[in-house]
């Protein structure tokens, strides 16, 4: 974050969400040393999918392979709003992806100006490949605080081995048109940042990826270690940098995940994601919702929050967490 970003968060911090986010810290920390999962509060950031449908096909991707055995489809604009009314003096961060490209819903951007009118910062990521001048201007009205831009190549031949099917000319164009209309409308949001998802075939192109964002006017870079499905035996993605690797070199010809699985888990206590259908799955690990806490069209949102079957799932990784399938990959503060 920059500090006029940081500024701008802190704008939406009330005293009731204050109180919260005391509540959830409090009650996490006691956890943690009791390894009895307790929790007080309501989440204070959630992720909601807009939709499953996306126009790239990146190879580390569900939605990119369309390899779900979940449903896909487009997030309903009714539930979405009865769950943020439900959470709104409680929710301070709301992220409008999980997978697909939010972009291609028809209502995306009156969903991000539902939240803002609610004083929630609210955050996307987007492929760019959708921001026409007019999306551009749509996007910085709907009062959206944070936009990431995937951008995994600086050059078209290396940028499409990672974005099969995209097109890099429409990335940095898509920026142009975003960069413009924050100065037309003279706004300082969204806060722009260029994500660069290290792989082998782009680690050398880490320089570059800051001198476009200087050139383009982009607010923030931010380098990702990629998550690798099958990195067992070594993968065509996992960078020679090990610096940005998720995983270790044993020497032997095979790898393992450098993350130690602490029994605990901070997303357990102060986040979740609804995906388009209205599920609660845990966290953003969860790409096939294998670990289902309830439905949103069956319970209310405090409901699942407090259910059984959320306490069950916590209780689970306070005792043995290397034991839970998703989160054997799992990368929380891989970013560097």
């Amino acid at each position: 974050m920059t500090w006029r970003d940081k500024l701008n968060f802190a704008s939406k911090i009330t005293p009731r969400r204050f109180l919260n986010a005391l509540g959830i810290l409090g009650s996490y920390g006691l956890s943690k040393i009791t390894q009895k999962p307790s929790i007080i509060g309501l989440p204070m950031a959630i992720g909601f999918e807009p939709t499953t449908s996306c126009n790239l096909r990146c190879p580390e991707c569900p939605s990119g392979l369309r390899s779900f055995t979940r449903p896909t489809g487009m997030l309903a604009k009714n539930m979405y709003e009865s769950t943020i009314e439900q959470l709104k003096n409680s929710l301070l961060y709301l992220t409008f992806y999980f997978q697909g490209e939010p972009y291609l819903h028809k209502d995306f951007l009156e969903m991000v100006k539902f939240a803002s009118s609610r004083k929630i910062y609210t955050a996307t990521s987007t492929n760019a490949h959708y921001l026409t001048p007019e999306m551009a201007e749509k996007t910085v009205k709907s009062g959206l605080d944070r936009i990431i831009i995937s951008i995994d190549g600086t050059t078209q031949e290396t940028y499409q081995q990672y974005r099969v099917g995209g097109q890099l000319s429409k990335v940095l164009e898509g920026t142009k048109n975003l960069i413009e209309a924050k100065k037309k409308l003279n706004s300082s949001t969204p806060h722009t940042i260029f994500q660069f998802l290290v792989v082998k075939p782009n680690e050398h192109q880490i320089d570059d990826v800051y001198r476009l964002a200087e050139e383009y006017g982009v607010d923030e870079v931010k380098l990702k270690t990629a998550q690798i499905y099958e990195y067992e035996h070594g993968n065509e993605l996992i960078p020679t940098i090990d610096k940005y690797s998720r995983y270790h070199n044993i020497g032997d010809g095979t790898y393992s995940i450098k993350n130690r699985l602490l029994n605990h888990c901070w997303k357990m206590w102060h986040s979740c994601v609804i995906t388009w259908d209205g599920q609660l799955v845990p966290c953003c690990f969860d790409k096939d919702s294998e670990h289902p806490m309830g439905s949103l069209s069956e319970f209310s949102f405090k409901e699942i929050w407090n259910s059984t079957s959320y306490k069950k799932f916590r209780a689970a990784l306070v005792k043995s967490r290397s034991e839970v399938e998703i989160c054997k990959n799992c990368s929380e503060g891989a970013m560097v």
